[in-house]
């Protein structure tokens, strides 16, 4: 049997044998399905992808572990009877709080809303075992599956442990006095923090809303014209849009993770992995032109992604274990130096025509983070459609504000360029 510990961020992810942390992503198809068809992939899917044979072995609850086991369950089919467009967000909002603690079944569960023309499939993982690529894949390898049975998957091995992404020549001695004296500082900064006993008590929410093909070739072109990013875009819409309701409580930073794969190429893009490295994003005050701001902050987020060494990272989070359990507790009761998180996932690689069925739309992913500060926005691009899921707590950020905040950062996007 094949085990590992969760890496550092894998054990915040997991947070804890009593709270689901799940990944929800979904996507509508119409034409008919088979769910013979369907179990095949899942078969074959599994059958690829060792953290889907897996199960979180806590013996030490400080650190729990992966194990692959060979004589895994399949991963589960639920069906559910499709009654309206929107089941799939109900459902989605539903599987957030599912528990993946069963010692034989595996870690993901596949929902299908199951209509007569048309049908939603949504993956459902815990967010230790998957980032966005990941999610993605899988989906992808899903309906490839769907249409052609006969594929077949190539699988892979987990990795042990990070020391095999660590470059040659890796001067650990050195990293490791670095890495203790970061420790030390750690230590001494939760030792500082008060103890708060805030948490959010409200409910978790998600919004979602898509801009159509016209308005995102404007914005696309747009930025082109204007030698911004779109992310950079969003990033600048979103911030300003947090000032211009929040007044003086606004963050003025973003959050925005990076996928790993950037940087270390043995990380297969086509393999489940949960780390993505994050960048703070800040917006500067007195300056209130959104193609200005979107330039500084394309030339920030650059700059930040040259200088980050993700190898060192990975090495150092496992560095970080003692201090799991404290951060975790801070990310529960600190409302943070940000906005909100902003995942931009961009064009998604899935093809939408197939023999038997047609792919309508993508929705983006779902989470409910039981943080303090909730605060996310998934954006993704399918069918030459912008789409965008925004996720927080009724206690942290009231529904309402959190749709005066989308409606603005929507007009300054489609107003600015």
């Amino acid at each position: 049997m094949i085990e590992r510990k969760l890496m550092m961020v894998e054990r915040i992810m997991y947070v804890d044998a009593e709270t689901p942390l799940n990944c929800v992503f979904a996507a509508k198809i119409s034409g008919e399905i088979a769910e013979e068809h369907l179990r095949n992939a899942l078969n074959k899917i599994q059958q690829k992808h060792p953290l889907l044979r897996s199960v979180i072995r806590i013996e030490d609850a400080k650190q729990p572990r992966f194990a692959v086991k060979e004589d895994m369950e399949s991963i589960p089919l639920h069906i559910v009877q499709r009654q309206t467009d929107m089941d799939w967000m109900t459902e989605s909002e539903r599987e957030w709080y599912r528990p993946f603690k069963a010692d034989n079944k595996p870690l993901a569960q596949l929902v299908w809303v199951k209509g007569n023309s048309a049908s939603e499939l949504l993956w459902v993982l815990p967010h230790c075992v998957c980032d966005g690529t990941s999610i993605v894949t899988l989906m992808r390898e899903l309906l490839c599956l769907l249409d052609n049975p006969d594929r077949e998957l190539e699988p892979y091995q987990l990795f042990e442990s990070v020391h095999e992404f660590l470059p040659q020549g890796f001067e650990l001695q050195k990293k490791s006095r670095r890495a203790k004296f970061y420790l030390l500082l750690a230590r001494f900064f939760f030792f500082l923090q008060r103890k708060s006993r805030k948490r959010n008590l409200g409910k978790n929410y998600a919004m979602h809303w898509k801009l159509d093909a016209e308005t995102t070739a404007a914005i696309t072109q747009g930025c082109k014209d204007q030698s911004i990013s779109v992310h950079a875009l969003l990033c600048t819409t979103f911030m300003q849009a947090f000032r211009e309701v929040q007044g003086k409580a606004a963050k003025n930073k973003v959050i925005s993770p990076v996928d790993i794969r950037h940087f270390i190429p043995e990380i297969k893009q086509d393999h489940m992995f949960a780390f993505a490295p994050t960048v703070e994003l800040s917006l500067k005050k007195g300056n209130d032109n959104i193609v200005d701001t979107a330039k500084d902050i394309k030339t920030a987020l650059t700059q930040k992604i040259e200088k980050m060494d993700a190898r060192e990272l990975l090495w150092m989070g496992e560095q970080m274990h003692p201090l799991v359990e404290r951060m975790i507790s801070m990310l529960k009761s600190s409302p943070g130096g940000h906005d909100v998180t902003l995942s931009n996932m961009g064009k998604l690689q899935i093809p939408n025509e197939y023999n038997n069925f047609t792919l309508e739309t993508i929705y983006s992913p779902t989470v409910a983070f039981p943080w303090l500060n909730s605060n996310t926005l998934v954006a993704t691009t399918f069918n030459q459609q912008m789409d965008f899921t925004f996720m927080s707590n009724e206690d942290f950020l009231p529904k309402e504000e959190a749709i005066k905040i989308k409606d603005k950062a929507i007009a300054l996007m489609t107003l600015s360029l």
